[in-house]
Order: structure tokens, then sequence, then C-alpha cells
């Protein structure tokens, strides 16, 4: 089974017998063509991504949002592989304390998020910046045995629970090829080709999750790489476009359109599907960012009238923005002000209907920006 996207290759013999798939460089050979369908998408995603950058652009409070989705893309890219937490465990004021395995996956992505963001401004996109991030991926967590920032030793493959080297769905190319393949991947991430930015970024997912350098974490790894690539390539300069939604609700869709590419070497049914997960992931955004907004004027003008209380409890709003849920303690030591300013302001935002009380009994009371939480809910 030889096409353009590579080829099977037996490794071993007799009884231990089992064939890799060995993949062709990028980018694809013969050349990509592309339908009128793809071509529309395509010029409809980068419109929509100039559309999500101006907005982006002009919020004063960006990086309250950048934190916040973030957080979201965390939870949901984690979702896609397995990982059981809600928004609410990982927003939880009290996760030093009682953070579980599941929201720890969640955290970590989160943590390898902001480094890899970071380590962008120092190192171009290679594969030491993805070996790093890996690190941060995988620290404490379950899978932090299988050598974090280390490409794998060993034969990984694909398939159900229990599935072996015999019966698995996809078996990624052997350890030397597998070597050999991400050199090639990082040489064509820094090349320059007259492909666009966006369908370079599909070519890209497709090739990593192909390769399979980990023993875990590669679709986590694979789907951040999507935004750094796009952040390199100056489409985006903050991290807000995040598919892991689209690709969660469509999971199955997903994983069928790589497979696609491996078993026909068919690049553009795959390049169609990943330019319509981004066009609605800007799409929903640019949504979710001008409705944040709108709720943030709305209470800023709320406070405003409070007269003298106004001043603590504005400072409490920008908290809730980036902590939606909140414990009267830690917030005081967090904003550096005394316990009984903070009680006061919380019950202040409560009498406004802007905070809820959603735990607790008189002591350990927990409050939510309830509002502000639903709009990040949404496909959670």
């Amino acid at each position: 089974m030889a096409n353009r996207a590579g080829t099977l290759k037996t490794n071993l013999s007799g009884e231990a017998a089992y064939k890799s798939f060995l993949p062709a460089p990028l980018p694809p050979n013969p050349p990509m063509e592309l339908d009128a369908e793809a071509v529309s998408l395509l010029v409809a995603a980068n419109k929509q991504l100039a559309v999500l950058e101006s907005i982006s652009a002009r919020i004063p409070s960006i990086n309250l949002f950048v934190s916040m989705y973030v957080r979201k893309e965390a939870l949901m890219s984690s979702q896609i592989e397995g990982t059981q937490a809600t928004l609410e465990d990982v927003l939880d004021p009290m996760i030093d304390e009682n953070a579980n395995r599941n929201v720890a996956d969640v955290i970590n992505y989160i943590k390898a998020t902001e480094f890899a963001v970071k380590r962008l401004s120092e190192l171009p996109l290679c594969n030491r910046l993805i070996k790093e991030t890996h690190a941060v991926l995988m620290e404490g967590v379950r899978g932090q045995e299988r050598s974090p920032s280390e490409f794998r030793y060993s034969q990984n493959w694909i398939g159900g629970q229990g599935s072996t080297l015999k019966n698995a769905r996809y078996i990624p190319p052997n350890t030397e090829d597998m070597t050999l393949a991400m050199s090639d991947l990082e040489k064509y991430i820094n090349a320059d080709d007259d492909l666009d930015i966006l369908i370079r970024s599909a070519l890209i997912h497709y090739q990593f999750e192909t390769i399979h350098p980990f023993l875990d974490g590669n679709g986590r790894i694979g789907r951040l790489l999507i935004t750094l690539f796009l952040m390199e390539k100056g489409l985006l300069t903050t991290p807000v476009l995040y598919i892991s939604y689209f690709l969660k609700k469509n999971r199955i869709e997903y994983y069928d359109r790589l497979t696609e590419v491996r078993n026909k070497g068919n690049y553009e049914q795959w390049v169609k599907f990943f330019l319509q997960a981004v066009l609605e992931s800007a799409q929903d955004a640019a949504i979710t960012i001008d409705r944040l907004t709108a709720l943030h004027d709305k209470n800023i003008a709320v406070i405003s009238n409070m007269g003298r209380a106004a001043k603590n409890s504005l400072q409490l709003l920008a908290y809730l923005e980036a902590n939606p849920i909140i414990e009267i303690r830690k917030t005081a030591n967090a904003l550096n002000m005394a316990f009984n300013t903070v009680s006061a302001a919380i019950n202040r935002l409560c009498d406004a209907g802007i905070l809820i009380q959603s735990a607790g009994e008189q002591r350990n009371r927990v409050f939510s920006y309830e509002a502000y939480l639903s709009l990040l809910r949404e496909g959670t």
C-alpha cells in the first residue's frame, strides 16, 4: 500500500513481523489540487482569522480572555483524549489541595501552552521547543514515566484498550524512521513554501499525528502545534484560536480524515475539514470575545454607580475575570486586602446579581461569576 502520503514497511520477521507506516516528507508530491470548495473555504478561514486578530488587538483586557481561552482549549484538547474533567474542576479555587489526575492533565496543558508561547519568542518552532513543551505537559501526571521531553525509543501503536501490534488500528513509523521523519518535519516547518499558511498548518498537524513521536501526549502537542505555527507565521499575535472544540464535536470524523490521508494519500479532504475547523473556531472565538466584552462593560457600569464602594468592587471584578470561581480567604490574599473588605465587596456583587454563592457553608463559601462562566462553558 504505497501512495503519496507514504508506504507500509515490514519490521522484524517471522511471528514477530509487523508493518509500520513510513510517511513521505512534506509537501505532498504530486502537489495538492484545491477544488472550488477548498479555495472558498481557504478564503473564508483567512478572512475570519483576520477579523479575530483585529478584535483581539483592540480589546484592552485581551490577556484575560486569552488566559480563560487557554483553559478552555486545554480542557477540550484533554477531553478528546478521554480526560474526565469540567471547566469548574479546572477553575476550582481549592484546586491545589484536591486536583485529581484528570484535572492535573488539564492544568499541565495550560502550563505547556503558556510555556510554548513564551519560548516561541526565544526559539524558532523546532524539535527542541516541541520536546521542552512535552516535558511541561507530562510533568507529574500519568504518562510521566513514558519519557517526557524525549522522542520515543520504542514502537508505539494506536488502537482500542488492550490492542497489540497484531490488531492495532494504526502503527506509526518505527523509531529510526520516526527520528528521520521528525527531522524532515522540522525542516518543513522552517522552510519557505508557496502554500498558504493555513494549508501548511493542516499538513503539519497531520504529519505530526502520523509520526506520533512521543509515547503519550501526541494529540495535545499536535493540536498546540497549530496555534504555535500560526503565531510564528504572524497570522495570530495571541493564542486566541482554539480548534479543539470543533475537533471534539467531530471527533470520529477528525480521526477518520487523518486515516484517509494515510490510506489513500488524499490530503485534499483533510485540508478542507481543517479549514472548516479554523473557520468555525475563529467565528466562535470572535462571538465569545464580543459577548465577554459586553458583559465586562455592563458590569463596570453597574459597579461604577456604587459610590465609595466602587473601587474595591472594581478590583474584585478584575480578579473575577481571571478567576471566575472564588473563595474569600484566597481572594483576600491574592488582592492583598482585608478578609472583611473582600467579604463586603463580594456581598455587594451578590446583591447586584453579578456573583452567586455556588458552594460551601458560612466558613468556606465559594462564589461564581455565573454569567461569565456560562459563556465559557459552551461546548464543554
